[in-house]
């Protein structure tokens, strides 16, 4: 199913900045980025009547339930869980999902999803705060505390506003490609591409040091995929030992350096699977794997397929050698 229609769906008592969050993905125009066209539907059970929202400011939409019944993405916003949820808006997921379409869920939006029954037998996750609460009052699911987002069987759920981000812009990737996922993410000036597996949160503390922020070092490493980087360069670069860069790397990224790597590796790889024709051994080398093989095994691992399958599956029509 296309990704031309996208439906956010509004129950009492939503939250304002993730529900900002959906529209500045998926409801501006950006067809001057080259970003295509989508049919952005904000929809609630009461159109043209004032809707509270959970910090107290009130909105009214144009679109009732029924006008997400022919949308390719149904959206659950973070909202008051303890709202009550009528049958006649839950249908609305429920309808979404028999006919193929996806649901995803910002945050607290994952117990829309679950009360819509779209949960059971699945892996999920939210907010790290409503983790145990989630998996209580709907056992039949597979909640992930840790994860920043899931995606299981068209149905996928996001930790907190920051994951939300994350989530649908991992869902255009895969609808639309990465190149226009990468032109979102640079207009709203975030990481175009988020490992869902990466951590929610760090338990470990944060240093009381007031070194500066590791964004250089990773701006760095992200330019430099191609050239081996163990920790004791990596540390040393930022002057550093390499037991305090590792805590520090975690405390700012939530995974290791040898995880956030991979991670980049495989994005610059797949994005030059979809946008080139590049030999696979080309690719492998300009994003840092060495060799075909070892790009193959990577890719098997993670993304699930070979890089030649992902590559007729999602390259773009328009794509030259390079």
């Amino acid at each position: 199913m296309a990704l031309s229609t996208v439906a956010l769906v509004l129950p009492e008592h939503p939250a304002m900045f993730e529900m900002g969050v959906v529209t500045e993905i998926f409801g501006i125009d950006r067809t001057d980025d080259g970003v295509p066209l989508i049919d952005f539907r904000v929809c609630s059970q009461r159109p043209g009547e004032p809707l509270t929202m959970r910090n107290g400011i009130t909105i009214t939409t144009s679109h009732g339930l029924a006008d997400a019944d022919d949308a390719d993405l149904v959206i659950a916003p973070a909202y008051d869980e303890s709202t009550l949820l009528t049958e006649e808006f839950l249908d609305v997921f429920r309808r979404a999902h028999a006919r193929g379409a996806w649901a995803l869920s910002v945050c607290s939006g994952a117990f829309i999803l679950g009360q819509a029954g779209l949960l059971d037998g699945r892996s999920c996750t939210t907010h790290w705060r409503h983790t145990a609460a989630l998996a209580a009052r709907f056992p039949l699911a597979t909640v992930d505390p840790d994860v920043l987002f899931v995606e299981d069987d068209r149905v996928i759920t996001s930790a907190g506003t920051a994951a939300g981000i994350d989530a649908c812009l991992h869902h255009v990737r895969c609808e639309l490609g990465a190149a226009v996922a990468n032109r979102i993410a640079r207009r709203m000036v975030v990481p175009p591409q988020r490992d869902g597996g990466q951590r929610q949160y760090i338990d470990l503390p944060v240093p009381d040091c007031q070194a500066d922020s590791l964004s250089p070092l990773l701006t760095w490493m992200r330019e430099n995929l191609a050239e081996e980087q163990p920790v004791r360069v990596l540390a040393k670069r930022v002057a550093m030992s390499e037991r305090t860069f590792a805590r520090r790397f975690a405390a700012e990224t939530g995974t290791t350096p040898g995880k956030w790597l991979l991670a980049q590796r495989l994005h610059h790889a797949r994005t030059l699977l979809e946008s080139s024709d590049l030999p696979v051994e080309t690719v492998a080398s300009r994003a840092g794997f060495g060799s075909a093989a070892l790009l193959r095994h990577h890719f098997g691992a993670h993304v699930g397929v070979a890089p030649a399958e992902y590559r007729r599956t999602f390259r773009t029509p328009d794509v030259r050698a390079g």
